[in-house]
């Protein structure tokens, strides 16, 4: 005796051999072929924050949703260390300056005045002993000691000028140094207070008080407070038809049963390696009323349409671009656009022909 649990089988089985074979007539109607992509909700010019130094966080300046404007304070970071290196360096610029120099040069200049007019009076001791040597007054050997004073003296102005010139320039490079070196530690200073890049809103502090962090770890998420973009992700072999200016059929689980029109604004010309997709931004045109980063949604962009074309279910294809006429006959034909349900018959049959569809 058999089981009684093979009955519902041969009951199917039966059912299916005597049913009728269903039959469609192409139509004319619109079609949309569409690209599909998945992706999240960005806010605009949303990006993470930074920190340009190790630390340890001291205290967060903000809470999570407050809104900060372009260099606004988020987290401040403890900077003792960077905070004295500054107070060094602002000493060190005070005593490079030329005015904290102003004896050095001084007394440089002292000394150029003093071989000036032991260079004049040389220089008049030279002409009067030259005058009388003209005259026959004199020795060679009293000229020639003159000649030497002045040309000692001439060299020794010559080189106080040059220490006086050297000795400026030094406290002038110097004086440049130690200020440059007073902003970079500034700079230092400053970086222990990490800012925002943009004008909007903290959507999430990632750091608590007393948490070190480092030059790797991002330590918020700023964006705009009140513009929103699409970022899709396209596999590859459909990327080629996407174009900015497409609309896109937006679906959200935050939003179930409704659809939102975006449309593409931007491609970017790089494949993700390990997903093998392409990124495409778009804009809403009319957004829901309320949106937060990350929020995940499934996108249509259409990327081709026709009004009047002629379609038949695209469970009617057998092998790609054939079909099954009611008299048993299997035609090839020429496909068009082709959505989730229907496909263009572009040539191979008319709107008179039956055609058969395929037993489920």
């Amino acid at each position: 005796m058999k089981s009684p649990l093979f009955l519902p089988g041969l009951l199917v089985i039966l059912v299916s051999c005597g049913s009728k074979q269903e039959k469609t007539k192409p139509v004319y109607e619109k079609i949309t072929e569409s690209v599909y992509a998945s992706g999240i909700v960005k806010s605009s010019n949303q990006y993470e924050v930074f920190s340009r130094v190790n630390g340890i966080v001291d205290k967060r300046l903000v809470k999570e949703g407050d809104l900060v404007d372009k260099g606004g304070a988020i987290v401040q970071l403890s900077g003792v260390t960077a905070q004295l290196q500054a107070e060094n360096a602002r000493i060190a610029a005070e005593h490079a300056t030329q005015t904290a120099n102003f004896q050095r040069l001084a007394e440089l200049r002292l000394s150029i005045d003093l071989a000036k007019i032991k260079l004049e009076q040389d220089a008049i001791q030279l002409n009067r002993q030259r005058n009388l040597w003209a005259q026959q007054i004199g020795s060679r050997n009293e000229l020639d000691q003159r000649e030497l004073a002045w040309k000692t003296s001439r060299n020794n102005y010559d080189a106080a000028c040059l220490r006086y010139a050297e000795l400026k320039r030094e406290i002038s490079f110097g004086e440049k140094q130690a200020f440059k070196n007073l902003e970079i530690s500034k700079s230092q200073v400053n970086d222990y207070t990490i800012k925002s890049e943009y004008s909007g809103k903290v959507y999430e502090i990632l750091v608590e008080e007393g948490e070190m962090v480092t030059i790797q770890q991002p330590i918020a998420v700023v964006g705009d407070a009140s513009s929103f973009l699409l970022e899709l992700q396209v596999d590859e072999y459909d990327i080629a038809r996407v174009r900015p200016g497409q609309k896109i059929i937006i679906t959200m689980d935050s939003y179930r049963g409704q659809l939102f029109q975006a449309v593409v604004t931007k491609v970017k010309p790089f494949m993700h390696e390990r997903s093998k997709t392409f990124t495409v931004e778009a804009q809403f045109l009319q957004p829901p009323s309320v949106l937060y980063p990350n929020l995940t949604c499934e996108a249509n962009i259409v990327v081709a349409q026709k009004e009047n074309a002629l379609t038949i279910p695209r469970a009617c294809l057998l092998e790609g671009n054939y079909i099954l006429l009611a008299n048993k006959e299997k035609r090839k034909v020429i496909t068009g656009l082709m959505d989730y349900q229907k496909v263009e018959i572009i040539k191979g049959i008319t709107a008179s022909d039956l055609i058969l569809k395929p037993a489920p």
